[in-house]
């Protein structure tokens, strides 16, 4: 028999078509993606998810190491911006914005977190954004878990939270620290860059409460070539045959409501290799007809293919 083929979406208790597909029986899950929200706004989010009966499970993602914006200084003739984590990397080096969309050269790192840029890049950065740095001597520095981080894990855990994603997982001592503050729970290990497929090749050890997630969005920006994420999707699901695919399907949805045959191919491809549980982007999310969409393909895909 075929193994179900599971369907997780990007949503918060507040989005006006929360309740719709919380409570859609196509779903087996809705990730709140923390890297949307500040700490203080989660007290109102949580309560709003608890009024909804018969909900599907929550999984609470935590954006780990991934590098994040937190200011700009833009100046005439240069860009100037802050990070959320202390790194250091050779310079000059390329930095990737956008989801890799844009770029510019960092000509400089000052106290580790302070980059200054030669020129910048062709579209405006904002706080909050993620950045992409792919040279090998970057090292991203300090812990894991940033104070507002904790804050977040520990207004989540009071509401009953009891799953989680770890973004840019490299080490088994990333999760170590995580679980510090999550004891035991279930934990989606997201692989987004090659250090972190070098950790699935090497030390990563299936346990119970322990999966991975090809988190394709990043991942696909931070490897070498493009033609690489194939063995990368294949590694992963080698590794751990409940793993997640996320992200990077059914894109030509955003601008036809018919998907486009490559769209329905890659389904088939993920599910052959081996991901029976495929999480779709924010960005098809965020709009309810979008998203309705969406899932109406992906339950005609799983029941034409799966089924």
């Amino acid at each position: 028999m075929p193994m179900k083929c599971e369907l997780y979406v990007t949503l918060w208790p507040t989005f006006p078509h929360y309740k719709r597909f919380a409570t859609d029986d196509r779903l087996a899950g809705i990730r709140l993606n923390s890297a949307m929200i500040h700490a203080y706004e989660l007290d109102t989010e949580l309560e709003k998810a608890k009024t909804v009966e018969n909900a599907v499970p929550l999984f609470f993602d935590i954006k780990g190491k991934q590098l994040r914006v937190t200011g700009v200084i833009p100046y005439p003739d240069h860009l100037e911006i802050t990070l959320n984590h202390p790194i250091t990397v050779q310079t000059p080096v390329p930095v990737l914005f956008k989801g890799g969309e844009d770029h510019a050269l960092c000509i400089k790192v000052m106290d580790k977190k302070h980059l200054v840029f030669e020129g910048g890049p062709g579209y405006n950065v904002y706080e909050g954004e993620s950045i992409h740095i792919r040279h090998p001597s970057l090292d991203v520095q300090g812990p894991v878990l940033l104070d507002f981080e904790i804050e977040k894990i520990n207004k989540a855990k009071q509401a009953g939270i009891d799953r989680w994603c770890l973004s840019y997982v490299e080490k088994a001592s990333d999760i170590d620290e995580f679980r510090e503050h999550i004891g035991d729970d279930l934990v989606v290990l997201k692989i987004e860059n090659k250090k972190g497929l070098d950790f699935v090749a090497g030390e990563f050890k299936k346990q119970p409460n322990l999966d991975l997630m090809a988190a394709c969005g990043d991942l696909y920006v931070e490897i070498d070539k493009p033609h690489h994420i194939m063995a990368a999707l294949k590694l992963i699901s080698s590794k751990d045959p409940e793993a997640f695919a996320g992200s990077r399907m059914l894109l030509s949805l955003i601008a036809k409501p018919v998907p486009k045959c490559a769209d329905l191919l890659q389904l088939a491809w993920l599910y052959d290799t081996g991901y029976h549980r495929m999480m779709l982007c924010d960005e098809i999310c965020l709009k309810e007809e979008l998203l309705a969409s969406a899932v109406n393909v992906f339950d005609a895909f799983r029941g034409e293919y799966v089924l």
